[in-house]
């Protein structure tokens, strides 16, 4: 999964508790689990004092909004989890900005490994570098690697407009979200 550090954790206290004035209950590191039903297992475990415990997920840290709200964890949380674990932190990110912002993964009901096969086709990757305007950056890589410009001479380089190639690209095909870029297809 992931390091101690971005693990992804869940304090979990029950509705009974909550509507009595208590907020009880206690933190989860979800890289402990193998899957939902061991977690749930232990979540029920821990609130055995009560009569059939209605879990309240009250807090959580490093688990994405799209896979956990007050009352469930999506059942492909730990699948989730395993695979950004395998990826690097730039990534993991820019998967997690694909779910939420552009796929709208888990309700576009994809499989995870589809939903994972999208990205890997969609992702161009992260152009937050010296230019800080990631299109723009984009559209320097496009032209250098789609060879657009060449043949063209040096004197007549020189006054190619990126900057309006760069809109041209996200106005159409092409989509940027905290520096990562997406092809919109």
């Amino acid at each position: 999964m992931r390091n101690l550090e971005n693990a992804p954790k869940i304090y979990v206290g029950t509705y009974g508790q909550y509507n009595n004035g208590s907020l009880f209950g206690k933190w989860f590191d979800l890289t402990e689990y193998a899957d939902l039903k061991e977690f749930l297992q232990d979540c029920h475990e821990f609130h055995r004092n009560e009569f059939d415990p209605e879990l309240m997920f009250q807090d959580w840290e490093n688990i994405p909004d799209f896979l956990i709200s007050e009352c469930s964890l999506h059942k492909e949380a730990f699948a989730y989890f395993e695979a950004t674990g395998e990826m690097d932190h730039e990534t993991a990110e820019a998967f997690e900005i694909y779910c939420k912002q552009i796929n709208y993964w888990p309700s576009n009901g994809y499989e995870l490994q589809d939903q994972l096969e999208s990205f890997r086709e969609s992702y161009r990757g992260f152009f937050g570098g010296s230019m800080k305007d990631p299109e723009l950056e984009y559209a320097y890589q496009y032209i250098e690697e789609t060879g657009l410009l060449l043949g063209v001479p040096r004197a007549l380089e020189r006054y190619y407009d990126y900057e309006a190639f760069a809109k041209d690209l996200f106005l159409d095909g092409y989509c940027a979200y905290e520096g990562h870029v997406f092809a919109d297809y």
